[in-house]
């Protein structure tokens, strides 16, 4: 993989982290360097960057002082994610993640074609999230 899309990866990463940018924002600069997919790991701390030909990249992201709750409860996870569409007061993406791993999320899944993100419990329970048509 050549610089340019791992810098692109890396920004968009660090701008989720920083709040400068939207998750809408991130989705279309991934897509327009090509990427798929990525993949968040709240339990490693990494986040991972998919090319379709399968190269990836993979960085480091802070690891938060927060439980990972033994079951996915959807309605927590759902809370969250309502409160990041609708940029609710206070949001930001690192409370979003303390959040989700309260409600048991132990990692989600982005696909562009597929326009979801599939939340993960411990033990492979799932939650389905359509991007908005």
């Amino acid at each position: 993989m050549n610089a340019q899309p791992m810098e692109i990866a890396e920004s968009c990463l660090r701008g989720a982290e920083s709040n400068s940018m939207s998750f809408p924002e991130i989705v279309g600069k991934l897509m327009q360097a090509g990427f798929e997919s990525y993949a968040i790991d709240f339990r490693r701390a990494t986040a991972t960057y998919y090319l379709p030909d399968g190269e990836s990249v993979v960085f480091s992201t802070p690891r938060l002082e927060a439980p990972i709750a033994p079951a996915l409860d959807t309605n927590i996870v759902g809370a969250a994610i309502r409160e990041a569409q609708q940029s609710a007061p206070g949001y930001t993406y690192l409370g979003f993640c303390r959040k989700v791993m309260a409600g048991g999320c132990a990692g989600y899944v982005v696909s562009f074609s597929g326009r979801r993100a599939v939340y993960f419990g411990r033990t492979a329970e799932t939650h389905i999230e359509h991007f908005p048509q």
